[in-house]
């Protein structure tokens, strides 16, 4: 069966990117930041994706890319037809999530690593979620587009989710020493 989207849907890599220069031009390089700021804690976005993807908009005629300036950067700039597609894609219902939370998966396995192991694991990416939402806190209330902040909400609430999370996973290992398993 062929997955592929017809040539003129647009992936959401693609449609991120006319949506953050709805904001203005950018370069690629800039358009990574942005996208590392705003969407990095739920949505990746690789560099070679985002200059792979500024291509493909310009051949389609989606974006004009300016003249290189310093540094390399080419600015890109989005068109009428460009505003359109985004349009389009934001007319299309979003996909399910899909976790993807590589210490979910180790835990899954966890019967075969040694217990201290996990709790290291847990403590790693504790620090890592803690931080994620002392950042996300610390925003919040600073964002005038309602709409992201309710973006950025949603993350607090993940974070604090995983977090409480976290702790019974401690629980749980606890409770498995006491029993002797």
């Amino acid at each position: 069966m062929d997955r592929t989207p017809p040539a003129d849907k647009l992936n959401s890599t693609a449609a991120s990117l006319l949506g953050f220069l709805h904001r203005g031009p950018a370069s690629g390089y800039e358009l990574v930041g942005i996208a590392e700021d705003l969407i990095g804690d739920f949505w990746s976005l690789t560099r070679s994706q985002v200059y792979r993807e500024l291509a493909t908009l310009a051949s389609r005629d989606l974006v004009t890319a300016g003249p290189v300036g310093p540094r390399s950067r080419r600015p890109y700039e989005l068109t009428d037809a460009g505003r359109a597609a985004f349009a389009t894609w934001l007319a299309e219902p979003p996909g399910a999530e899909q976790i993807r939370f590589p210490l979910l998966l180790t835990l899954a396995f966890g019967t075969f690593i040694d217990r201290d192991t996990l709790r290291g694991y847990v403590a790693e990416h504790r620090v890592l979620h803690e931080r994620r939402l002392k950042q996300y806190l610390a925003i919040a209330d600073d964002i005038a587009d309602k709409l992201l902040r309710s973006t950025v909400r949603f993350g607090i609430h993940y974070e604090q989710g995983v977090l409480a999370w976290m702790d019974e996973v401690a629980v749980t290992l606890d409770a498995l020493d006491a029993e002797g398993e």
